[in-house]
Formats: structure tokens, sequence, C-alpha cells
């Protein structure tokens, strides 16, 4: 089971990401109307096709059946909003939109193939037509929360709920795991930074001179494997979703047809060129290369931190100081993130239910890491080892489990929040449920012959 914390549009995902596909030989026709909103059969077809791609768009039964009803659901809901004067907050509309062009453009490779696959289209007028979409699946969100409420729940009724499940039907919890870690980096010799160096101005002398071009050269060399695959390209970006370094260097240009000078970030050095700033944000290419740890530098690294775990282990002193883990981890460790929580690691995955917290599953951890903390009992040390930072980098590292909860059947008390967000959106839908089944009784609903005869979740669309 996870709960994910982020927004997921559902219909959204539908219109944004494919152009219309309604087949061309189909004669399109109103199959539906919900108050003074029509559903047409083209509606439909494109979120049939759309879930036969999709593993985010599941369904049961008929879908000429599931998607009309689904459609109409929504159709109540920005009736309501009509009625109740409730409106989308526009700047979160742009914000999203942005966001969205950009992550497209990303995935096309450029926003010459994200106009070719909306056949012929430009940017702008993409852009504009799905801020409807975007702007209705805000207001419906809001008209839902103005229907729900503040849902206030105290513990018995968590406890009432968690009584009520069979054991079977209780969730998965995974294995959670809190882990404090101590870092060191290999010593990369002056030697293999100039070669680094070195070359990278021969990649700038032969995109200056025209001998060859960025794109060319990133996809052949540039270690940044995300942008590599899209000549180097980075998409659209803030300042502040950008290394520091990074960010100070790209946004500095002026020149499309000139690379910057060489860029030392913690992912290691780049060489950037500009596409193009809007704004607040900037499209620009790069080419990343790091230095390569030698086997014999990274040997020398964990000799040293096999000397600091013996060194902990006996609590010896340092310049005064008892080398506990804790000091350890503040005076030595090469981690900024953890230095000055102890070595405690955060979770930083968007996308867990972990998110911001202290726990981590097994596979959320860096990799090389997992494997080594799952045979740890809580509060034993583990030897050095070698993982991959949160920069992809080779680091030496000493890990200490601070706890485990093993992978179970969902309880109170061990699972409170969990279980508490379970009936949170239990009770949600229930009261959305309620609103649903009442406005059905008051709004005109017509369905064409042959799209009647269904199993709808919600039986009143049929009056007659």
């Amino acid at each position: 089971m996870r709960l994910k914390k982020k927004l997921l549009f559902g219909i959204i995902a539908v219109c944004m990401t494919l152009p219309v596909m309604a087949q061309k030989n189909v004669i399109d026709e109103v199959i539906w109307v919900v108050g003074d909103e029509a559903i047409l059969r083209s509606d439909v077809e494109n979120l049939r096709l759309f879930s036969m791609q999709s593993d985010e768009m599941r369904y049961e039964g008929d879908p000429y059946c599931y998607f009309p009803e689904l459609i109409a659901v929504r159709k109540l809901f920005l009736n309501q909003a009509k009625i109740d004067s409730v409106y989308a907050d526009e700047s979160a509309v742009i914000r999203y939109i942005d966001n969205w062009a950009n992550q497209m453009i990303n995935y096309h490779g450029s926003q010459e193939k994200l106009e070719e696959h909306y056949r012929g289209k430009k940017l702008a007028q993409i852009k504009e037509e799905q801020k409807q979409f975007v702007r209705e699946q805000y207001i419906e969100k809001e008209m839902q929360d103005n229907i729900v409420g503040n849902i206030r729940l105290t513990p018995s009724a968590v406890q009432k709920y968690f009584n009520q499940l069979s054991k079977d039907s209780l969730p998965m919890i995974p294995t959670l795991v809190e882990v404090e870690v101590i870092t060191m980096e290999p010593y990369i010799p002056i030697t293999d930074i100039d070669a680094i160096k070195a070359r990278l101005r021969e990649f700038t002398e032969q995109i200056n001179s025209g001998a060859q071009s960025m794109r060319t050269l990133a996809s052949m060399y540039s270690e940044d494997q995300g942008t590599a695959m899209k000549g180097g390209e980075t998409g659209f970006l803030s300042k502040t979703s950008l290394d520091p370094a990074f960010a100070n260097a790209a946004f500095s240009l002026n020149d499309p047809n000139r690379v910057s000078s060489i860029v030392e970030s913690e992912f290691g050095f780049h060489i950037i060129q500009l596409i193009e700033k809007r704004g607040d944000r900037i499209n620009c290419r790069h080419i990343l290369l790091r230095p390569k740890v030698s086997d014999q530098e990274l040997e020398k690294t964990i000799n040293m931190m096999d000397t600091l775990y013996q060194t902990i282990m006996e609590e010896k002193e340092i310049l005064g100081v008892t080398m506990t883990f804790e000091n350890a981890a503040f005076r030595i460790s090469s981690d900024k993130d953890t230095r000055n929580n102890k070595g405690l690691m955060v979770n930083k995955d968007m996308e867990s239910n972990n998110y911001g917290t202290s726990k981590f599953e097994m596979e959320e951890l860096p990799l090389g890491m997992g494997v080594v903390v799952d045979k740890l009992a809580v509060g034993e040390m583990s030897q050095p080892f070698i993982m991959k930072n949160a920069t992809s980098k080779d680091v030496v590292a000493i890990a200490r489990l601070k706890s485990r909860v093993n992978a179970h059947r969902a309880n109170v008390s061990d699972d409170y929040q969990i279980l508490k967000r379970l009936v949170e959106y239990q009770k949600r839908e229930e009261i959305l449920s309620e609103w649903i089944e009442s406005k059905q009784k008051t709004t005109y609903i017509r369905i064409a012959e042959g799209w009647r005869n269904c199993d709808f979740k919600y039986p009143g669309w049929i009056k007659d």
C-alpha cells in the first residue's frame, strides 16, 4: 500500500499527454448530457485508448459504462462550482501548465518534436488549449474540498475503523528503517581533475569552432544520463532547482552560440550552452564529466574509514573529543545533509509515503546501502562499504541502524498515522458519494440509447 502525497490529475493525464485520438472514421456524437454539459463519444474514446497505454488508469467492467460515468461525475462538480462561484487559482494553473510543458518538451526531446506530436500546433497554442482542462481540475478539487470540509478524526474513530476490518484486509506495511551514516569521499588527484578539464576545453573548442555541436558531444560523452539522451538539454528550470554553481554560470550566459567556462558543481565538472531564457527560468545544454575514483584511492579511503570504525567502537579520544558515532558524523562525514543531524538520514523521495521523515523502505536507501543495513541489528554499526551518494558519486560509508519495524499487517499502535489517512480517505469518499447521489436527483441527465444498459456505480443516472 502506498498513499501518494502528490496530487494525481486523472483526466488531465489523458488530455495533456496525448493529442486528440478520436478515430477519423468514427462519427462523433453526444452520448450523455449532464446539466448543460455534453459528453461526446470522442471523450470516452480518448479515455479508453489512454487507459490501454497507462498503468495509472485501471478500471473494471465495460469501458463504455465506466468512462462516461467518470466524466459525468466530474460534470456534476463543475456545475455546482458555477452555482457556488468556485474558481481556480489562475496563478496555480499557469504554474502547472508551465511545469507540464517543460516535462513534455523534455520527454519528446525538443519543443519542435512536441509541436509535431500535437500535429503542428505551436507551443503557445497547446498550452492555451490545455489551460481549460487544468482549470477545471482545480475547480473540481476545490469544489470537492468545499463539500467535504475539514474532517476531524479522534483516536477512537481510527480504532473503530481498525476493529471493523478483517485481518486479511488490513494493509501490509513494508519494513521501515531509520539509518545513521558517516561518509568519506575518496581523494581525486589534481592530475585527474586537470585531465577532465582539458577534455572539456577540447569540447568547447570544437563547439565554438563549429566542428561539433553541443547536442552531439553531450549525447556521446556527457555522464548525466538523464540529459545526455536529449543532447544535453535540461529543459526549463528555475535557479532554485539547480546546483548553485551551475545556476550562476548558466544564468550569466547571454550568447547561445558560445559555451561557458568550466563549472564545478557537486555533481562534477560541466560546460554549459544557453538555449533560451524565459523570465526566471532557463533552458540550456550541458556536458557533465566526473573524475574516476581509482582503485588505489578507494582502498585508501576504506582503510581510513576502517580506522575510524575502530576508533568509534573503542570510543577513543581525538584532540580531547570522545569519538562517538555522533561526533564522527558531525566532524568527519562528507555528507552535508546529515552532518548536523548526528548522521541521521532524511527521506527526500517525494513519491514516498515517508517523505520528509527519517523512515525508509529498503529500496529507498542509497544504492549499495540496503543490502548492508538489512543485515544489521538495531544499534549495530556496519563495517565500511562503498555506496552511491545523492550526487551519484562513489563514497565509503559506515552505517548504524537506529530502528527497524519489520513488515507487518497494519496495527493502531505502530501505524496510527497511516490508518488515520485511510479513515480520512474513506470518510471523504462517503461524503462525496452521498453528495453525488443527492445531486443526481436535481440535475437534468439524458443518456443516449445504447449507453444506458450499465451497472453504474451511482444508479441515479437512470431516472425513467
